[in-house]
């Protein structure tokens, strides 16, 4: 009787605590946090995030390793919760187009790091050279934020994504600020990509059928666009350092369930050592506007493709170079964008459709070195001097 008392009172605590250890979210009181109560609670394993969402509104994700087909699933947030990634966030392979790592959605949300935190993609598992456009079957979009309103995310650490980046969609009012995203890791070749980046269609940011969003602050280091827009109003982009890509873009606009963009600024922004520099593209023998578009501010260097591009012929395959009028394209201001492109660019392209383009405007645009000659069929007094 004595052994079995001894064994309730000494070990059997010990085999119990051992056993759930693993599956109970720590909880700690944070003097001054969010969540009104001040209460944090810290999800350690994979398992504990879904119980930590539902319980609480201060959220520190620390350490994270989710298992293969097993995405952080942040959609169901309390309004008002903040999540804060901590330490080293990592994922196991997924070999599935349709496979999303992270998703967040939510009313009045905030998504921050804690000093020294890393979110990484995995990306050299997937990595081919081809991106979404064929290869082995790979996660499309790294960080999905579907339908977040009124909601801030800044100062996360994101390398290696496999992919595009960021799929933002259905956002009003969300304000992105200070991310630092390094793809750089996918420029050298690998075994699987015949002498190309291994990275590819690594876009930053892909912003659609969104409202009142600011961008800002942030570094894009990456294979595509820094910054692509292709539907939605009222957006800003400011102060980008965008290293390697596409540069910022308009699009591809015209062939999708949403196909208007209308009041969006790129503004004190840098992009270097990229194909293009300011980008507007619109796919051929598709509908849509593009509208009331400025670019301010835009230093350019070490441009490959072109400085300032407009194109009315796009395919994902590449350009046609017979452009189509389906989508208008008006009121398009590039105010003081200056810069250089290599001597294999282009200054300026604009291949407009028959009358689609109209109320261009070029102030103080001055791109050099381009060994391209540079030719532009809109306006009627050609290409900037």
């Amino acid at each position: 009787m004595m052994r079995y008392l001894l064994f309730l009172t000494t070990i059997a605590p010990l085999v119990i605590a051992k056993h759930y250890s693993k599956s109970v979210a720590k909880v700690t009181s944070v003097p001054g946090a969010a969540g009104g109560n001040g209460t944090a609670c810290t999800a350690t394993e994979y398992a504990q995030i879904t119980s930590v969402v539902k319980s609480c509104k201060n959220i520190v994700l620390d350490n994270i390793s989710a298992p293969a087909s097993s995405t952080i699933d942040l959609k169901a947030l309390q309004t008002g919760s903040t999540v804060t990634f901590s330490g080293t966030t990592s994922f196991g392979k997924t070999s599935d187009n349709g496979f999303d790592p992270i998703v967040i959605g939510g009313t009045d949300i905030t998504i921050t790091g804690a000093d020294g935190h890393v979110i990484d993609g995995n990306g050299p598992a997937y990595w081919d050279g081809q991106g979404s456009n064929g290869g082995v079957a790979k996660p499309d979009h790294f960080i999905v934020l579907k339908d977040m309103t009124n909601s801030h995310i800044s100062n996360l650490n994101i390398r290696n994504w496999p992919v595009h980046c960021f799929d933002i969609t259905g956002a009003n009012g969300l304000t992105i600020t200070g991310l630092t995203l390094d793809n750089s890791a996918g420029d050298a070749s690998n075994s699987a990509s015949g002498g190309k980046a291994a990275a590819h269609n690594s876009d930053g940011f892909d912003i659609s059928g969104s409202t009142n969003v600011v961008l800002a602050n942030t570094v894009v280091k990456n294979q595509d666009d820094c910054v692509a827009v292709t539907s939605g109003t009222n957006i800003t982009v400011t102060g980008m350092t965008c290293f390697g890509g596409h540069g910022l873009s308009i699009g591809s606009v015209g062939g999708k369930s949403d196909n208007t963009v209308s009041g969006i600024t790129f503004s004190d922004s840098t992009v270097t050592d990229s194909d293009n520099g300011c980008r507007i593209k619109t796919n051929s023998g598709k509908t849509g506007t593009v509208e009331n578009i400025l670019y301010q501010n835009i230093v350019l260097s070490g441009i490959t493709t072109y400085g300032i591009d407009v194109q009315q012929d796009y395919l994902n395959g590449g350009p046609t170079g017979d452009p189509t009028n389906g989508v208008k394209i008006s009121g398009v201001t590039f105010s003081n964008v200056t810069g250089t492109a290599t001597s294999r660019g282009t200054n300026y392209y604009v291949l407009c459709g028959s009358s689609s383009c109209s109320d261009f405007k070029f102030t103080d645009v001055a791109i050099t070195g381009g060994g391209t000659a540079s030719t532009c069929n809109f306006p009627s007094t050609g290409c900037p001097s």
